[in-house]
């Protein structure tokens, strides 16, 4: 019990905090498609193996309501433009770049 009052008796870490509004997350993607769930978790894969934070907010027990992929307020023209390239190569360049990761092991 004493272990766990001197725990409590620290002072707790301090953090700074950013005031600005760049790490808000804003909508990248918004979708109410019946395979909105679906296409919200690649556009988040693609934006996490693209090393840009990303979260997929929607709930599949309300069909009804939309499906978002979030990004960092800073991060959003970056996040449009990497999928924006994603769609322009298509399915094929996913499927070449899987082949290619295999191949080199990485």
């Amino acid at each position: 019990m004493l272990m766990i009052e001197s725990l409590m008796a620290q002072d707790p870490e301090t953090f700074e905090v950013d005031p600005s509004h760049d790490l808000d997350m804003v909508a990248l993607f918004t979708s109410a498609n019946h395979d909105a769930e679906m296409e919200a978790n690649a556009i988040h894969g693609l934006m996490e193996a693209n090393g840009i934070p990303s979260l997929v907010v929607g709930t599949p027990q309300i069909p009804s309501l939309e499906f978002q992929v979030q990004v960092p307020k800073a991060r959003l023209e970056e996040a449009a433009r990497v999928l924006a390239e994603a769609r322009e190569a298509g399915p094929s360049a996913a499927s070449e770049a899987e082949r290619a990761s295999e191949e080199t092991g990485s």
